[in-house]
């Protein structure tokens, strides 16, 4: 299975996309702005997309990508979220004044995209993939996903605060990879709480939830462009002179556009 990363910014600045990944070729997890980095080809390849929950940055380009590849295919595009994530996008933007209704659209009968509504813990084999839903804690009804092609997960947290249920599981779990948001700096840290976010000092207290004996890379997404350096730099020394949790062998890395993993 390869993991592409599209984009893994908090927002956009020249060269910084937001989230969005995609899985072999035909699975999208998120549809923010790193998206319109693929060719045409690319997107109409594209038969399933995991939408983490429904902030602008997680979904803006998954109008504009339907529209290009509208006339390239010939069965409708697969679009897997909570349902409160489905009504969020149907009340804003597949409304016929943002833009048109393309899940009714050229016929309720053959739609352009069709929405297929998940729940926490469900799991589903989509292009040969097995996807958990895993539970995230955020100011909208929110998910993370795991994914696998048969052996170790590519572990996806999404958006979320301090989230005791997501470890319970994953620990469970064999993992390959985190990928796991930090968006502010530790100057920060009162603004991400009241924004359900993960800053430096309370990513600390996550990751101190790793299971014994659990040892695999760690990637930072969804930092600010404004505060990279920074955010990267206190993960750094807090790391260093405390250990990150209790676990100081953590292997933490920025994660960035561009990357690819094979797992």
């Amino acid at each position: 299975m390869k993991v592409r990363v599209l984009g893994c910014s908090g927002t956009i600045a020249r060269d910084c996309r937001s989230t969005s990944f995609l899985v072999d070729h035909d699975v999208l997890v998120d549809a923010g702005t790193g998206v319109g980095d693929l060719t045409l080809d690319e997107m109409a390849g594209i038969d399933h997309v995991l939408l983490t929950h429904s902030h602008l940055d997680h979904v803006a380009a998954l109008p504009l990508m339907v529209d290009a590849i509208a006339n390239r295919r010939r069965t409708p595009l697969q679009v897997h979220a909570l349902q409160a994530t489905i009504d969020a996008l149907k009340a804003h933007i597949f409304n016929n004044v943002i833009w048109p209704d393309f899940s009714a659209i050229p016929t309720p009968a053959s739609p352009f995209i069709r929405f297929h509504a998940l729940d926490v813990g469900q799991t589903l084999v989509l292009a040969g993939k097995l996807v958990e839903v895993l539970p995230a804690v955020h100011t909208v009804p929110a998910v993370g996903y795991a994914v696998s092609a048969g052996q170790a997960y590519w572990v996806f947290t999404g958006d979320t605060e301090h989230n005791p249920a997501l470890w319970e599981r994953i620990n469970q779990m064999d993992v390959a990879m985190l990928v796991i948001e930090t968006a502010f700096s530790n100057r920060e840290r009162e603004l991400a709480k009241r924004s359900r976010h993960l800053s430096p000092h309370a990513l600390a207290d996550e990751l101190g939830s790793v299971g014994s004996g659990k040892n695999y890379p760690i990637y930072i997404t969804h930092t600010k462009p404004a505060e990279t350096e920074l955010i990267m730099a206190e993960i750094r020394c807090f790391d260093q002179q405390h250990g990150v949790g209790s676990a100081p062998s953590h292997d933490i890395r920025w994660l960035r556009a561009g990357q690819e993993f094979e797992l």
